[in-house]
């Protein structure tokens, strides 16, 4: 996994609760094992219209949330069934941080397992991010060190909490299988005991 440390970039607001997973990535598109391409699939009952023409009026297909890599939704985001395919959509389309007041706890830690920041603030810190980036351009920068987000001016300064392990995992982008790996001389060492 890429390591997230900190990162920069421009918010897209999606004022919807409950969006779950097969919203975020419709299942007929569940077919592939590897976690790449699907991104253009993302939102895609949301993002095309029947004829398959993107829908303008679908936050996605605006040009002022173009290349946008921090998503700002409404409660209870990723419920539904648990299938990991949603964020890798989400992360292949170019997604590294979503922000909500609440997430479903099995895609919040799908997204942890991903190398992407499902960063939960209170409702009115999220209304602000909404607020703010309906309204206009709004860049911001997530610092996993100091568990902060904010924005160049400051006018925007929440703090955020992980445990340490989130934030170890996160900023050393390390999935189950590289910690696993970590002790390979120690498991290796067990096996050649054992046997």
């Amino acid at each position: 996994m890429e390591p997230l440390v900190r990162h920069t970039g421009l918010v897209v607001p999606m004022e919807r609760a409950n969006i779950d997973t097969d919203q975020i990535i419709p299942k007929q598109f569940l077919k592939r094992v590897e976690r790449s391409g699907f991104g253009e699939f993302l939102f895609f009952d949301w993002r095309y219209r029947q004829d398959q023409s993107p829908n303008p009026e679908f936050v996605l297909n605006q040009p002022q949330y173009q290349g946008a890599s921090i998503l700002v939704a409404g409660p209870n985001f990723g419920c539904g069934s648990s299938r990991e395919h949603a964020p890798w959509a989400l992360n292949d389309y170019g997604f590294r941080v979503i922000i909500s007041s609440s997430f479903a706890d099995i895609f919040y830690q799908n997204c942890l397992k991903n190398g992407m920041l499902p960063l939960i603030l209170t409702p009115p810190e999220v209304g602000v991010i909404m607020h703010r980036s309906q309204h206009s351009a709004l860049t911001l920068t997530v610092d996993l060190e100091a568990l902060r987000v904010f924005d160049s001016k400051r006018t925007i300064d929440f703090g955020f909490a992980l445990t340490p392990y989130q934030q170890d995992t996160l900023m050393h982008g390390l999935d189950d299988i590289a910690r696993t790996l970590a002790h390979e001389s120690a498991i290796s060492a067990y096996e050649t005991q054992r046997a």
